[in-house]
């Protein structure tokens, strides 16, 4: 085909994506004076990309098969609104070659490689027959067309174990399985090709032998349709967890010059075999002396802002510059790096339930204010919905600065003024995560989260005589904004009565230990809080980022609180302190699901019945398996005993708490 039809100027820009990358995309489209279209599915129809995009196209239903991932409502969305080019973000068909080759049939630029780029080098066992050929050093596995699991137990055998089962279409850890044994890898295998048909729409597996503490170096490289290709340094994406990235830094701090000067030329031959346009990323694997070719990815990275913040340049302006067909706006020589920069992905999950995906509403979005070498790439605010159909990341946290050091502090700093309320989040691992002493030493390998995952998700520490006073501050300071909003009159002013001096007393409880009273003295003089033996004078002082001062004896603590019914969030000096305000006079309603049922968790898809019924189970024995965000969630048997019901068949969509199975306890 005239390369001149897939690479030309347009006006208007299709993004066909969400969440953040989306909202991303459109901040450099408009920047260039582009006009943007937004799609969406029935579940994102208040999201912030539909919101920012100046239109936006309705796909379909929430799944993402029936939406994001249908190439013809795709296509139709650009014909209807004009777009002469559609950039996919990454996920959802950023490296398929079909919809590649659909945009090419349509006359629709499409802001990435070609189809047989992309079927050339996505292709984990494509792209690394060609790297074999190539002469690039590779990870001994298999990446034939062989599918049957005959083929890939001898692969397995012929390897040693371990090894990795990987979907060949895959990313960010799905369709990935570590495999210790011959005898675990028969129900990998059937597990990993069912995420990655779920998620990639393709089930093909590619065997690579495990390497033991490794450490996960990518280098970004663009071309551009004149045949420039240049390489833009490396990042470091060893802390990962079930094989996603966490924190990604650029440069990484594990290479010196010389060995960064040669994985990075490692790199630019490994995009020339195919005289790759666009942007993309190729990975490798480390395993301390030696980097072996893992995969190339054919679109821009979740981790990209890290590489922008090193060389100053906006790989999003620059893919949308190479579409239009113009030569790159720099040499190889001309990009220089300069200082560190750092990412940590805020996702919507509980770290201390195994990470278990959080759905529900946003009630409070709280992060610091950009500049001085700190960006949010968020693609949720404040009161939208986070559904249990995509991806659970957020938002992403970025600091530069000169050293790594400092990045590693400003990133934690970031991170501890960054709240999201209404869903619990993983924002007090990340920062535990930041600040332990191995990581600020570089002392890591990709099995570093695993390890260490203890240590990490351990609970805050006990609330002090601090938190607790807050707690009572956050109540009054928000009695007093209800007030406000009232007619005048001395009964809404703090510590006012009309004779004598009273005592109000409050009872907080921090999860399930010992109850807490602090009390309130008001009217006569100054207010107290007693939280102790002490009693201490207090003022109250809001502040524009919609936390307070609440100075206590005399010392001043910046806080920030939420208060959900009884619930409060608070953020102090300290750290971060969940505690329930206990009503003293109505009855505690909480009602909780006991743990001998089996449970949605979340919303989710039914993809595996793992046991039958009338079988006798041991304590944690798979009995189903449900996809939920993506990712499968196997639910077990809390205890030994006869799986008495399955009242589920594969297939079914339920809801959160709905009872999957019945255990009956043994005797």
């Amino acid at each position: 085909m005239d390369r001149s039809k897939l690479y030309r100027r347009f006006r208007t820009l299709l993004i066909a994506n969400r969440g953040e990358i989306a909202c991303r995309v459109i901040r450099t489209a408009r920047a260039m004076g582009l006009r943007t279209v937004a799609v969406y599915s029935e579940a994102d129809r208040d999201a912030m990309h539909v919101a920012m995009a100046d239109s936006a196209v309705l796909l379909g239903p929430a799944r993402a098969r029936d939406s994001y991932l249908n190439i013809e409502r795709v296509i139709e969305a650009a014909q209807k609104t004009g777009a002469e080019a559609i950039h996919p973000g990454y996920g959802f068909l950023s490296e398929n070659a079909e919809f590649a080759d659909a945009c090419a049939r349509a006359g629709i630029v499409f802001v990435g490689p070609t189809a047989e780029m992309m079927t050339a080098m996505g292709s984990k066992s494509g792209s690394k027959a060609l790297m074999e050929k190539a002469g690039v050093p590779l990870v001994p596995g298999y990446h034939g067309d062989a599918q049957d699991e005959a083929t890939l137990a001898k692969a397995a055998e012929k390897a040693g174990y371990p090894v990795l089962v990987k979907a060949s279409a895959g990313g960010g850890g799905r369709g990935m399985r570590v495999v210790r044994s011959a005898e675990e890898l028969g129900p990998a295998i059937v597990s990993a090709k069912r995420e990655a048909k779920a998620a990639f729409g393709d089930d093909r597996m590619l065997i690579e032998k495990y390497v033991q503490n490794p450490r996960h170096i990518e280098v970004q490289i663009i071309g551009d349709s004149h045949g420039n290709l240049l390489s833009l340094f490396e990042r470091e994406c060893t802390l990962q967890r079930r094989h996603q990235k966490v924190i990604e830094e650029a440069p990484s701090p594990t290479l010196n010059e010389a060995q960064r000067d040669k994985v990075c030329e490692a790199a630019r031959k490994a995009a020339g075999a195919v005289n790759y346009v666009g942007a993309g990323t190729i990975e490798f694997v480390s395993d301390g002396k030696d980097v072996f070719f893992i995969e190339m990815n054919t679109r821009l990275q979740v981790e990209h802002p890290v590489t922008e913040l090193i060389t100053g340049i906006d790989l999003v302006e620059w893919q949308l510059r190479v579409a239009f067909g113009e030569k790159l706006p720099l040499t190889q020589g001309e990009i220089k790096l300069n200082g560190h920069a750092i990412e940590a992905r805020v996702y919507a999950e509980n770290p201390q339930k195994n990470f278990m995906p959080s759905v529900g509403r946003i009630k409070t979005w709280q992060t610091p204010a950009e500049g001085d070498g700190l960006r949010i790439d968020a693609g949720y605010r404040n009161g939208d919905a986070v559904s249990p159909y995509y991806d659970a990341m957020l938002a992403k946290v970025i600091a530069w600065a000169p050293t790594r050091e400092i990045a590693i502090d400003k990133l934690n700093r970031a991170l501890e003024q960054t709240d999201v309320r209404g869903i619990v989040t993983n924002i007090p691992f990340l920062s535990a995560l930041v600040t332990h002493p191995d990581v600020r030493r570089n002392a890591i390998d990709t099995g570093f989260i695993e390890r260490e995952l203890k240590v990490l998700t351990e609970g805050t520490s006990a609330a002090g005589e601090l938190e607790l006073c807050a707690a009572v501050a956050a109540i009054l300071n928000d009695e007093q904004k209800a007030a406000r909003a009232e007619a005048p009159s001395p009964w809404h002013t703090f510590g006012w009565t009309p004779v004598g001096r009273r005592k109000r007393v409050f009872s907080f409880r921090q999860g399930q230990g010992a109850e807490h009273q602090v009390s309130l003295r008001y009217g006569k003089g100054t207010p107290t809080l007693q939280a102790g033996k002490h009693e201490l004078p207090f003022e109250i002082a809001s502040k524009e980022d919609g936390g307070f001062d609440l100075t206590l004896d005399g010392v001043k603590s910046h806080v920030f609180a939420a208060l959900e019914g009884h619930e409060l969030y608070l953020r102090t000096p300290n750290g971060r302190f969940d505690l329930h305000w206990i009503d003293q006079f109505g009855g505690e309603t909480e009602e909780q699901i006991g743990e001998d049922k089996i449970v949605a968790p979340l919303p989710g898809t039914v993809v595996a019945l793992l046991a039958q019924e009338g079988a006798t189970l041991e304590k944690g024995a798979a009995i189903l398996t449900l996809e939920v965000m993506k990712m499968e969630q196997t639910l077990r048997a809390p205890y030994a005993g006869v799986l008495k019901k399955i009242k589920c068949k594969v297939g079914d969509i339920v809801g959160e708490g709905v009872e999957l199975a019945e255990v009956e306890k043994a005797s």
